[in-house]
């Protein structure tokens, strides 16, 4: 690779775009990445396949075109980024690198490899058996409680928004264009979302609860997981709007009483009633879950890996002329989004994806990881392609998909 294009530790500097700008788009940035083909398209972005160069690992790209954005499309853009920085965890869509040049951002994604949620809910009309939804659920909750911890707000939970992982046998929460910071106490006012799927009073304008309107959403997936539809879901806005101010939904008889009685502390119409996330996570429903622990699927970190995998991931890198170890510790110490931290976390995930085939083969694996696979519809969810909606595009007040539509204020 010529040195001449790769970034600095700090990314989107002078050097970079201006290189980057000699260059016409032809399917590559900058030499970094070769781009495939689109997985999604909106008004002011694309999503594309990519395979990493240096490694080869295969990615998901997100090209946004800044100059169509107004102000307040940039501000949701960059809280993004900002969220997506923070949270770190193995039940959420892993943020690799950040390019920044002067007209567009690029947001290298972790690829999921088995559609989204929705997708699956779908396919089964009266929803999954407890014992699966209960695992992709608890996946969810440990994502979000997660979130909350850090004071991070998705506000736009729903099925389409949850990816399978189905080698590691997980779920995993991405899009977070509607996501922000709250500070415990404090009211936040802007209303967005999806429809469907947000709470009374996001869709009344009030200023409301952060931590409250997850936990609404919550209960929503939670729903369609049991009984293959969502709760508030009628023939018009204007009549589904009706619902879920009134809050009223009706539960199949065969979801148990444990599911219903959660699903009832979620969809209650004052926030302040709500379970919170920690009496959710111990539920009784809940607690019988034996779902994928975080250290059977570890979020790559340095202090992950052995002292000598690491050496060898740098050399690897200093090797292919990507970086110099100075560089390599620099990024990593500063916590950096950039080409070099990129290539060290994909070559460390592909490391310990070896370790833990390596482990399964010698252990049987433990059922909890092979939820995915061993559904009854298993084999056909083995071939289904990547979807558009895989990774969704970020998202403008103007760019909601027609299912998805943003009821911000009842008229």
């Amino acid at each position: 690779m010529n040195r001449n294009l790769r970034p600095s530790s700090k990314v989107g500097t002078q050097e970079f775009n201006s290189n980057y700008r000699a260059k016409q788009y032809d399917g590559k940035i900058a030499g970094l990445y070769d781009l495939e083909e689109t997985l999604g398209r909106g008004h002011f972005a694309v999503v594309k396949l990519a395979r990493h160069v240096f490694t080869g690992e295969k990615v998901a790209v997100k090209v946004i075109d800044k100059s169509k954005l107004d102000e307040v499309s940039k501000a949701h853009l960059f809280q993004e980024v900002r969220c997506m920085k923070l949270v770190q965890h193995p039940n959420v869509v892993r943020l690799y690198e950040v390019i920044d040049t002067a007209t567009k951002l690029y947001l290298v994604l972790e690829l999921g490899d088995g559609g989204d949620l929705y997708e699956y809910i779908m396919r089964h009309e009266t929803g999954l058996p407890e014992k699966v939804a209960k695992e992709y659920f608890s996946q969810i909750v440990r994502a979000i409680s997660y979130c909350h911890q850090l004071h991070v707000v998705h506000r736009d939970l729903k099925p389409e928004n949850v990816v399978f992982f189905k080698k590691q046998g997980i779920v995993k929460l991405t899009d977070f264009g509607f996501s922000n910071k709250f500070y415990p106490g404090q009211k936040l006012e802007t209303s967005c979302g999806s429809l469907a799927y947000s709470a009374p009073e996001i869709l009344l304008g009030d200023s409301y609860d952060a931590p409250a309107v997850d936990v609404w959403s919550l209960g929503v997936i939670l729903y369609m997981l049991v009984c293959g539809h969502p709760p508030f879901q009628e023939a018009n806005d204007s009549e589904t709007l009706t619902m879920i101010m009134d809050c009223k939904y009706d539960i199949p008889l065969h979801v148990s009483q444990n599911c219903r009685n959660l699903i009832s502390r979620m969809l209650l119409r004052n926030p302040e009633k709500r379970a919170t996330l920690s009496e959710i996570s111990k539920h009784p429903w809940l607690s019988s879950s034996k779902t994928v622990t975080v250290d059977s699927v570890p979020l790559v970190s340095r202090e992950q890996l052995s002292d000598e995998d690491h050496n060898l991931i740098v050399q690897k890198i200093v090797n292919g002329n990507v970086a110099t170890k100075e560089e390599i510790q620099e990024s990593l110490d500063k916590n950096e989004y950039n080409h070099i931290t990129a290539t060290y976390f994909l070559l460390a995930e592909r490391k310990l994806r070896c370790k833990r085939q390596e482990q399964a083969a010698k252990n049987k694996r433990p059922e909890e990881l092979a939820v995915f696979q061993n559904t009854q519809d298993a084999k056909k969810d083995a071939s289904i392609s990547i979807k558009p909606n895989l990774l969704n595009v970020p998202r403008t007040p103007g760019d909601l998909p027609q299912r998805s539509r943003k009821c911000s204020i009842v008229q």
